[in-house]
């Protein structure tokens, strides 16, 4: 008879019903989305506000574009009036980084974030891009429509008959009714992921293939990452944590859009790929055939990364305070450089990782080692020097080496000694590694200023080959963006970090040979500090910040490696000393 019962209950229950979408006048929620540092936000982060303005948009709607420039200049307008403006992207085909490098592209300097699963689209009940949504001071729903009605789709008026969203700005902030409270919206829908049920699929024939390819380089026995990722039992019992690590894009580390490049160390999963992780974690992390899982890499048993080093420079054993900022340390190398001598592979590296935040190796002279010597560096997620066959470093003779470095502080006395390997070219050098820095140590970033823009440029004075890119600020720092500007005038953005992070400061390198420069090619780098109370990680938004070496202070940096074209150099090396061998 129980059965019976719910049986009853099953074939005669109503059919589920959407949610009604929310109308002018209620209350929402807290409206959970992801910054494009992958970090889940809410309203919350944004303080009290008089209103709030959400605007959803996403990368391919022509009328969402069109009315960026709008939106810009409403926001600044508003931003002293306590409104925060943020754009919100729904689009299930929009990545997190396609997000972040929107807003970059149309120099947009509210926030933008991303709505994974269209939650808030749905909770504020939009249904369309462009489409504004007004909260007032106490979250209630107070316009949702059109901003104006310059833009339609058929055409455009050369101005606006109706301001909408303005007019419902200024009556909110004047404690008015809002007379017209919502509007019809031209423009795209917002398609919305449909539900689907989970494939089952295996680690063996599934997920290891995955992790092989994405996750093992630092995720095995010895490696650079804190767990490995290589075996069943190790994947199985992150399952959870991989799947929504891939679902908000945090992993694999990669913070410039994919539309540049190629290049050779690029990282980034497929949809199919991610689908593969979030399916796995949702049925049961099933093992599979055990026996087709691919071989693991090598366990890292050895420190040099880049193989048995020639030459092994030690600093002294540093002794470090508990707590607090601590100044730079610098340190010359014991050893001086009595021929020209190149070097094929560089490595830095510590016998107290944790204690080392980055540190930078240059050249000079006893009286002083110069940036503009600047051979390679250690920083979060960063790589060693190791050049490609016929590739070296030249370091002048009469030479020492010097290193600038960045400690934290732990919590706890710590002890620290940093260590440089050098390997040199067993095959004859053909061309120089060479590189120079965009940067600026003038600026002044205003007090909450959400994108404050820095910038720097250089002409090139010969014909080069780039080799690659590398970003450098501190904790304010957002996004960098590297242009060349061909003497005949074309632009071409070659690099866009969109969402940069202070954490996984990582190289981009190109294909070798991929880009050529002409002399007489400007070189530019943009970079935009968010010195807003919406940065997670900003140490005081109430501060004008300068050019400084602690994480408090700001820097500006756009390294840029390059060889001259066309070089032949055919230097034979002895590979005991680095020297060249005269003929």
């Amino acid at each position: 008879m129980r059965r019976f019962v719910a049986l009853a209950i099953v074939v005669f229950a109503p059919p589920a019903v959407a949610a009604e979408a929310p109308k002018v006048g209620d209350a929402v929620g807290k409206l959970k989305f992801t910054d494009t540092r992958s970090l889940p936000r809410t309203l919350d982060d944004f303080g009290k506000k008089k209103a709030v303005v959400l605007v959803f948009v996403n990368t391919t709607c022509p009328l969402a574009q069109k009315y960026l420039p709008t939106l810009s200049a409403l926001e600044k307008e508003y931003r002293a009036k306590d409104v925060q403006f943020v754009g919100v992207n729904a689009a299930d085909d929009d990545s997190l980084i396609a997000t972040a490098t929107h807003a970059v592209k149309y120099e947009i300097e509210f926030p933008f974030v991303k709505d994974f699963g269209g939650t808030c689209a749905k909770a504020l009940g939009a249904t369309r891009t462009p489409q504004a949504v007004v909260l007032d001071a106490e979250r209630r729903i107070a316009y949702r429509g059109r901003i104006d009605d310059q833009y339609r789709l058929g055409g455009a008026r050369k101005e606006p008959s109706a301001r909408e969203l303005k007019d419902a700005l200024d009556a909110l902030l004047a404690g008015k009714k809002v007379a017209v409270a919502e509007t019809e919206v031209d423009g795209c829908p917002i398609t919305f992921p449909k539900p689907r049920e989970p494939r089952k699929v295996t680690f063996a024939e599934h997920v290891a293939p995955v992790l092989q390819k994405h996750c093992w380089e630092c995720h095995k026995a010895g490696g650079g990452a804190p767990f490995a990722l290589t075996t069943h039992k190790q994947a199985a019992a992150r399952a959870d944590a991989l799947a929504e690590v891939v679902r908000d894009q945090r992993m694999p580390p990669w913070f410039a859009t994919h539309d540049y490049g190629p290049f050779t160390n690029r990282r980034a999963l497929t949809d199919d790929e991610r689908t593969i992780l979030s399916d796995w974690a949702a049925t049961g992390v099933a093992a599979g055939d055990l026996t087709k899982v691919p071989a693991p890499p090598p366990e890292v048993k050895e420190k040099w990364l880049i193989g048995k080093p020639d030459l092994v420079l030690d600093t002294i054993e540093f002794d470090l305070p508990a707590a607090g900022d601590i100044p730079y340390k610098y340190a010359v190398l014991p050893h001086g450089f009595t021929e020209d001598t190149w070097l094929q592979d560089v490595q830095i590296t510590s016998d107290n990782p944790r204690v080392l935040h980055h540190a930078n190796l240059a050249h000079g002279s006893l009286k002083g080692v110069s940036t503009e010597n600047f051979i390679t560096g250690y920083v979060p997620g960063g790589e060693p020097m190791n050049l490609p066959k016929g590739m070296s470093f030249l370091v002048p003779k009469g030479s020492v080496l010097g290193l600038q470095i960045h400690f934290v502080s732990t919590g706890k006395p710590e002890k620290c000694k940093i260590s440089v390997g050098l390997r040199y070219p067993r095959d004859p050098v053909q061309t120089r590694l060479r590189n120079f820095q965009l940067f600026d140590t003038r600026f002044a970033i205003p007090p909450g200023a959400p994108a404050h823009k820095v910038s720097a440029s250089r002409v090139l004075d010969a014909d080069i080959v780039g080799v690659g890119m590398f970003a450098h600020m501190h904790l304010r720092g957002k996004d960098m963006t590297f242009a060349a500007t061909a003497p005949g005038g074309k632009r071409e953005e070659l690099l866009v970090i969109a969402n940069y992070n202070f954490e996984w400061q990582i190289p981009y390198r190109w294909e070798p040979g991929a880009k050529r420069f002409a002399k007489g090619t400007k070189l530019e780098c943009v970079a935009h500090f968010d010195n807003s109370p919406f940065n997670p990680y900003n140490p005081n938004p109430t501060a004008t910040v300068r050019n400084g070496p602690q994480t408090h202070n700001e820097m500006m940096y756009g390294f840029f490696f390059y060889t001259h074209a066309d070089e032949k150099l055919n230097v034979r090396v002895d590979p005991k000393t680095g020297a060249e061998v005269k003929p």
